[in-house]
Parts: structure tokens; C-alpha cells; sequence
């Protein structure tokens, strides 16, 4: 399992158009990848579950990768989301 946090930066949180980025950038990936954010979980997979994390400006966020792929699909979400959030 790789993981790794970041802290998110952009004034208005993770909203809707960077998450259905993300999302559609996850599906890319065989693994499972989870957004965790506090004692909250959601499959990155899933618009609405990351939607409903509700994750705001300043807010530290922890993502998982397991399985085929986890180091290729880690390195890719944290470029996006150092280079979007």
C-alpha cells in the first residue's frame, strides 16, 4: 500500500470540477485508492463520495493506493493535486 497526505490549498476546497478530475483520474488505475480525511473514508473512485467528505481550504486529506499499479497511481494523484488544489 503506498499513501501520502496533503494539505489542501485552494480557496474554495475540493469542489466539484478538481474532484470529478480526480475521480475520472483515479478510475484510471486498477488499485483501490480511498480518500481519508479525519475519521471519514471515500473510494476516490466515486464523485459523490469524495463530494461528500466535504473537504474544505487548510484541511489535511490522506490518500491510499493498494494493489496493481499503486505506486503509478499514487505519484499521479499527488502531481494533480499539487498541481490543481
Amino acid at each position: 500500500m503506498k499513501s501520502f497526505s496533503y494539505t489542501i490549498t485552494d480557496n474554495m476546497g475540493l469542489h466539484a470540477q478538481p474532484a470529478g478530475y480526480l475521480t475520472k483520474l483515479a478510475q484510471s488505475f486498477p488499485c483501490r485508492i480511498t480518500i481519508i480525511q479525519g475519521s471519514r473514508r471515500a473510494d476516490a473512485k466515486k464523485l459523490f463520495g469524495v463530494l461528500g467528505l466535504g473537504i474544505k481550504c487548510r484541511q489535511e486529506i490522506i490518500l491510499e493506493a493498494e494493489g496493481d499499479q499503486e505506486d503509478e497511481a499514487a505519484a499521479a494523484l499527488r502531481e494533480f493535486l499539487e498541481r490543481n488544489l
